[in-house]
């Protein structure tokens, strides 16, 4: 296993009135992130919120290229970027325990925190579809060029890690500075992951690796 400390490329934050960041998703221009009451839209380019959502964002943010899914509670809400409105509703697998999300290959992919694992769902239904075993409290969860990635925060520590999404080995990880969490986790299908800081109220862009394989594509 692959294991380096993670690089830091930007930190964001900490915004008025957000106590803390939970999920994060990224819809091509714009950083959403959740912090409990609201959803917030974040240009990565000037570090400022260019929009609010008033909607429950309690955990882990997604979006699947149209529409936003955000954790509330024990439920998943599918929301419409443009005006905010809930769409459809589906229950959480973990009944509120759950923590990251994200969208990949017409499904959702669930955290669920204390119960360390992730759950791929069917965004219709809410059923669940397959279960990943982690051996960390998982948080954030993103997919990119093939690549399975989460993030973990227990006992004070976090770090970001791909993991083999048939087995939930750990293939590589990225170790983050003492005292900075990992609450949320977005790829930008590029060279960054977003990633929520908790309670710190930040946004933080660290730097994804590149395989041998992918920079020679």
């Amino acid at each position: 296993m692959k294991h380096t400390p993670a690089e830091i490329l930007r930190e964001y934050g900490p915004f008025p009135e957000v106590d803390g960041v939970h999920g994060v998703s990224f819809d091509g221009e714009r950083v959403w992130f959740a912090s409990g009451d609201r959803l917030n839209a974040l240009d990565p380019e000037s570090g400022e919120i260019v929009g609010v959502l008033d909607v429950a964002a309690h955990a882990g943010t997604a979006f699947d290229g149209k529409y936003l899914f955000q954790i509330a509670e024990a439920v998943i809400r599918k929301i419409d970027p443009k005006t905010g409105e809930v769409l459809s509703t589906i229950p959480a697998p973990g009944n509120g325990g759950d923590s990251g999300l994200a969208w990949a290959e017409g499904t959702l992919w669930v955290g669920q925190n204390r119960d360390r694992k992730i759950h791929q769902v069917d965004p219709d239904t809410g059923a669940v579809l397959r279960t990943i075993e982690s051996d960390r409290f998982v948080t954030g969860v993103t997919w990119v060029d093939g690549e399975f990635w989460h993030g973990t925060w227990q006992d004070e520590a976090s770090d970001v890690r791909r993991i083999d999404p048939e087995t939930g080995e750990v293939l590589e990880r990225l170790e983050m500075p003492a005292g900075t969490s990992v609450s949320g986790l977005e790829s930008d299908r590029g060279d960054r992951f977003f990633c929520g800081g908790g309670t710190s109220g930040k946004v933080r862009a660290i730097r994804r690796p590149r395989s041998v394989d992918a920079a020679v594509s």
